[in-house]
């Protein structure tokens, strides 16, 4: 009868013991699948950085002798003031496609990964960089302290410009 119920223990302990694996192998699993999802929301500053290249070359409804211009382009026409084959603002173009490519492309909310963006372009006036005048300043979204940006340099003599992007995460 004693063996009975030391065999008797000894099972409900395996079992205990089995129930005690699972149960902890199910919780690290869980947690893998929790900090993993949590990893992907963020924006890397890779993807911002691509992301302004990218942008510099999407062709707009800008057009000229030659075809339609690119962003970069557009920029410079703002720049210079030089109004696109149809009459048309070309900052007034600009804003507009920036607008639509960020609102597109990173889509934004409360409920969504990206909570808002910032979007500022400059023209670097002077060599020393004491003095610019904004070309582009587009916001959208809230501001976060959690944050991914990147700027991008490029020049065509006369003109420097500068642009900064950040999302808000």
């Amino acid at each position: 009868m004693l063996k009975i119920k030391q065999k008797k223990a000894q099972e409900e302990m395996l079992g205990f013991a089995l129930i005690v694996i699972i149960v902890s192998i199910a919780i690290i699993f869980l947690l893998f699948l929790f900090l993993r999802s949590d990893s992907k929301q963020g924006v890397e500053s890779y993807e911002v950085n691509s992301f302004i290249q990218t942008s510099l070359h999407y062709t707009t409804e800008c057009k000229e002798y030659s075809g339609y211009v690119d962003v970069r382009k557009l920029i410079f026409k703002c720049v210079r003031n030089e109004h696109c084959q149809g009459g048309e603002d070309p900052c007034e173009m600009l804003n507009d496609t920036l607008r639509g490519i960020i609102e597109k492309s990173w889509p934004y909310g409360e409920n969504r990964p990206i909570k808002g963006y910032f979007m500022n372009i400059l023209d670097i006036v002077s060599t020393d960089e004491t003095s610019s005048r904004s070309i582009v300043d587009l916001k959208g979204g809230n501001e976060t302290n959690n944050y991914k940006g990147s700027s991008q340099d490029f020049t065509v003599v006369p003109y420097s410009i500068r642009i900064y992007f950040r999302t808000y995460y």
